[in-house]
This record gives structure tokens, sequence and C-alpha cells, in this order.
């Protein structure tokens, strides 16, 4: 069962185990405010691993490993490169921040990222209904430490509390979701309920119910409504660095478990699973839009964003295969996948900036705190210009061909409800303009209400300049990722 082969399925997920472990046990002897030396081991970590992974995804191959219980495929590699490339961005981004908050005085911060980024790398990988849920408790467990990790502000503990027991109560409807498919089809494989459920040897009443809770669970962890309660006040409440964690890797995480258990374990009943995507789908741009104008918060502004965003993907689930047709199935699913990481691009430039302008004792959370942002820095304003503008979905940035495609995908499949959904989403993307465009007023129109200096380290300003390049020009020449995708998401269907 356990072979050479499935040591090398694992070498990524083992080395982030060890490094993990290494780098906590290095810590207890670091004693510099800014944990230089747990600073540097982590990024050596993140960036290595990165280039493993790239170097796995660019073979093209696919690979099972402990009895097929885990995978290593061109998609699963992919968003494991992506998700080590976001953790190290946000650490960049936040080491200053998490410093000046005394967020720094262990090296829990680092230790507990890497425990989390363990997990979305388990999540992705797994092919077995525990293994992904062994992932998922992993990452979840660990976000609820990093929300709480501000002790000493009541905001912060009343959001995790929150986030634990809405996040409790998802994960027991995924794990009740799975265990009905275990009943129904008798396996916990995903390969084995695919060819169960493809042969009609199945409890046709007990593995829908299962599928219902199945996609619950899944709508709780990726914020759609109605099961998004848990989101603006997370997002609100827990320090940026941590919003950001939260916020950046774990969707594409999110994205790469709904593949596994939707598409490659139950793709025959997409019939019943894409009508509750399309439920869940027009909820979450409608709710999340129009909440998002009454906000004054910029935090909890984006949040109802990301909830509008995820009903965005959302959609890409719902054109592939649709009505029984396959041809439009590679097309609709590497659309959803460019989406979640051109999504995840654009968020950590955003969740940068607001980071950069924060200082000790003062969020820069509130709408008018970014007024006159283009006098005081011109960069930082430009750069949450191209952000918001890439969010609301305008050309050339990437954000616009993001949602394009998803949209090309819903209307290829020629379903009239199909087109009617995809009219929706653009006017639900009108509507989502608004608040964006709002928040550059804000920064070009406004008076200045801070006069304090920007501090930023010089790391920092240099990646958040190749962040926000990136969302440019993978705008102006979206064919590399697009094609990308493409590739990852057809090697799934050989």
């Amino acid at each position: 069962m356990i072979d050479n082969l499935s040591w090398v399925v694992a070498y990524p997920e083992i080395l982030l185990l060890i490094m993990a472990c290494v780098i906590a046990l290095v810590d207890l002897g670091v004693k510099t405010p800014l944990r230089t030396v747990t600073h540097f081991l982590s990024m050596l970590t993140l960036g290595g691993l990165a280039v493993l992974l790239a170097s796995y995804a660019q073979t093209g191959q696919t690979i099972y490993g402990f009895g097929g219980m885990v995978v290593s495929d061109p998609m699963g590699n992919w968003l494991k490169c992506f998700a080590s490339i976001s953790l190290m961005v946000t650490l960049v981004y936040g080491r200053n921040y998490a410093a000046s908050r005394d967020m720094l005085r262990g090296g829990e911060l680092y230790t507990l990222s890497l425990f989390a980024l363990l997990g979305i790398f388990v999540m992705i990988s797994g092919h077995n209904f525990l293994v992904i849920y062994l992932g998922l408790e992993m990452l979840t467990l660990s976000s609820y430490a990093l929300v709480a990790m501000n002790r000493d502000n009541a905001r912060s503990t009343e959001a995790a509390m929150k986030y634990f027991v809405l996040g409790a109560l998802a994960s027991g409807f995924l794990l009740y979701g799975m265990s009905m498919m275990y009943g129904a089809t008798g396996s916990l494989d995903l390969a084995r309920v695919l060819e169960v459920i493809s042969s009609g040897q199945h409890n046709k009443q007990v593995l829908i119910l299962g599928v219902v809770f199945v996609v619950t669970g899944l709508a709780f962890k990726l914020g759609a409504v109605p099961f998004h309660m848990w989101i603006p006040d997370v997002y609100q409440g827990a320090p940026t660095v941590v919003t950001l964690l939260i916020g950046a890797a774990p969707k594409l995480a999110a994205f790469a478990i709904v593949m596994r258990l939707l598409v490659e374990g139950m793709l025959p009943l997409s019939i019943d699973w894409q009508q509750m995507m399309a439920v869940l789908a027009v909820g979450s741009l409608l709710i999340g839009n129009l909440a998002a104008i009454a906000q004054t918060n910029l935090k909890r502004m984006l949040a109802f964003s990301t909830i509008s965003q995820m009903g965005f993907l959302l959609l890409a689930f719902v054109a592939g295969n649709a009505g029984g047709n396959y041809s439009n199935t590679t097309n609709a699913y590497s659309a959803g996948m460019f989406y979640a990481v051109t999504y995840v691009l654009t968020t950590l430039a955003t969740f940068g900036v607001i980071m950069m302008l924060s200082r000790r004792d003062f969020e820069s959370e509130e709408l008018a705190d970014l007024a006159g942002l283009n006098v005081r820095s011109p960069v930082l304003a430009g750069i949450m210009a191209i952000c918001m503008f890439s969010l609301a979905g305008i050309p050339p940035l990437v954000g616009f061909y993001g949602k394009l495609a998803v949209l090309q995908a819903l209307i290829t499949s020629g379903l009239s409800v199909h087109i009617g959904l995809a009219i929706f989403a653009v006017l639900m993307s009108l509507i989502g303009a608004f608040y964006y465009l709002r928040v550059v007023k804000v920064m070009y129109f406004d008076a200045p209400t801070q006069t304090a200096s920007i501090e930023a380290p010089a790391d920092a300003r240099a990646v958040l300049s190749i962040n926000g390049l990136l969302v440019l020009i993978l705008g102006i020449v979206p064919s590399s990722l697009m094609t990308l995708c493409s590739q990852a998401i057809a090697g799934l269907f050989r």
C-alpha cells in the first residue's frame, strides 16, 4: 500500500511538516522583536515548496499514493504552489503589522500559518473523504487560533468564538454528509464512489441527502449565502494579517475541495448539486453586493465583496457538464480555477495596502482613513485603485478576464437558465462597481484625514509593487495563466 511512489507524492507535505516543527523549536531561542530567524526560515521553506511544487506540476503527471488516498496532479500541485506563494506574500506584508501589535512575542503566527498551509496541502491532495476532512480540520483549527491571537482585543476574541462555533457546525454538516456517502456507496475513496454512482448500484435517496449535507458544509467554508454569517465578523474582528491569511490561500483550497468532492467524486450527480450551487450563487451575488454598499468599514465591505466573488466562482461549477453535456466541462472548471487564482492575487494586494497604512494603535480600516491617499502616497493609491477596478471587473485588469471566462462558460452551455444567470451576474457586477469605485473616489477626490507618514519596510513595498503590477499585466496578457489552468483541469479528465 505504501511504496516509494507514495513518499514521492507526499514529499511537499512531509517537508512542510518537518520544517514547521523545526521552525517552532528554533523560535524558542529567537529573542529579536521581528523574529528575524523565524521569518527567514519560513520564507526559505515556502519558497522551496513553491519551486518543488511547480516542478511537479510541469511534469503533467498524475500519481496516486497510499492506496489511492492521496493524489499528485497538475491542478493540485499548481494550487499548492500558488498557496505557498500567497502565504509568503502575506507574511511579508504582515510582519511589521504583527510586531507593532505584540503578535510576535512568540513565533505562533509563523508556526500556525505553516500548519494552516499543511491543512491546505492535505485538502488539495486528498482523494479520500477522511483525508480531505483531516486537512480541513487542520486548516480550521489553526485559523481559530490565529483569529484569537490578539488576546487583548475583545473584538478579536469575539470573532474567534463566532468562527469556532459556526466552523464546528460546518464541519459537522460535512462529516454527516460524508458518512451518508459512505453508507450509500460503501467506500470513502473518491474513485470508488464515482464508480459506484456511475454503475447505479447505490441507494439514491441516501446519496442525494448526503450530497445536500456535503454541499451545505462546503457552502459554509466558502462563505456562500445563506451560510455567510461568520465572514463579516471574522474579517472585521481579526487582525488584518490574519484576515488576509483566511481570505487568500484557503480560497484555493476551497476550490480544490469542491473539485475533489463534487466533480471527481460525484460528477454523475451534477444535475442535483448544480441546482444547489445555482441557488447559492444567486443568493451570494445578491446579498454580497447589496450589503457591501451599506458598509463604511473597509474590511467589512471586503468581506461582503468576498461573498459576492464566491457567488461568481460557484457559477463556474454550475456551467460545467450542464444538462449532461460534457464538452464544456474543462472550459468551465478552468475558468473557475483562473477566477480563484486571480481573486487571491487581487486580495493580497488590497489587504497589503491596508496593512501598510496601519500603524501602532491605529487600524486603517475605515473608508474615511483612505481619504486623500493619492496626496500621501500616489503609489499605494494607484495599487489600491488597480485592485478595486479589478474586483469590479473593469478591463483591462485581470478581474475582468476572470469574470468574462466564467460568463463565457455559462453562455457556451446554451441553456436558457444559464444565460439568465449570466445576465443576472452582469447586473450584480454593475451594482458591485458602485462600492469599489467609491473607494477610488475617496482616495483621489476627498481631503486627507490622516497626516502621519507611511512607514513600510522596503521588502513589503517591493512585493506590493510587484503584486499590483501582476494584477495589471495578467489582465493585459491573461493567456499564459488561462492556458496553465486549462491544462491543469484537463489533466483530471484524461
